[in-house]
């Protein structure tokens, strides 16, 4: 499984017609949030490949630009709050940052331990009918004392940190944390979870053994 994960930035290389050789062989995209929706719908129509999203505390409620008004990427799905079953892995997301003054997509740590919550009747279907809770969680902020930084806007999320030590994710991608210096820690093992902020655009190649061959890919889930 190869995943392109992106947040945060227009990065020049990927919103041009290079991002369809350079990464024509992803099997999927994440955007973990504050990227312009026209930025990820162009990424959706160059690489075709399933795309998800979780919005960011500067994504716009509405979107204008020369075209039509846009509340989302168009071709991509929503992951906030929600369970997802794409190519044999489970996905689940959760969008936002803390609230640090008014406005869309900012939430209490209360309101994120609500929202993270609202995940687990999905979780334990997924234990029930896949024999596990979850393979990969995106969210916008990242977890409490993981990449996160002390002031308030930048603070990780308490509720993401115990997610991800009571489900143990393979992976958790996230943006938010902006990334000035070439030393920055940009991917932590949390138990068995590794933790990546994908600030800009990243590159994530593993393997899962549940994942769908291509053949698989077509059938009906």
């Amino acid at each position: 499984m190869k995943i392109l994960s992106l947040s945060d930035t227009v990065v020049d290389m990927i919103y041009s017609p290079a991002v369809r050789e350079k990464f024509h062989d992803v099997d999927m995209v994440l955007d973990c949030g504050d990227t312009p929706y026209y930025y990820l719908e162009y990424v959706v129509c160059m690489l075709n490949k399933p795309t998800f999203f979780v919005r960011g505390n500067h994504s716009k409620v509405m979107e204008y630009d020369s075209t039509e008004p846009r509340a989302h990427a168009h071709g991509a799905e929503d992951l906030h709050c929600r369970n997802v079953y794409c190519k044999g892995l489970l996905l689940a997301g959760v969008e936002g940052s803390l609230r640090y003054h008014p406005g869309p997509f900012q939430y209490t740590q209360r309101e994120m331990w609500m929202k993270v919550f609202s995940l687990l009747p999905g979780l334990f279907r997924n234990r029930i009918l896949r024999g596990r809770f979850i393979d990969v969680f995106v969210t916008h902020a990242s977890p409490w004392g993981i990449h996160d930084q002390p002031d308030l806007t930048h603070q990780g999320i308490k509720a993401f940190r115990w997610f991800i030590q009571v489900f143990q994710p393979a992976f958790h991608f996230h943006g938010h944390i902006h990334v000035y210096r070439p030393d920055t820690v940009m991917a932590t093992m949390v138990g068995k979870t590794r933790v990546i902020n994908t600030f800009g655009y990243r590159v994530t190649e593993t393997y899962f053994p549940h994942e769908t061959s291509p053949a698989e890919q077509d059938r009906p889930a």
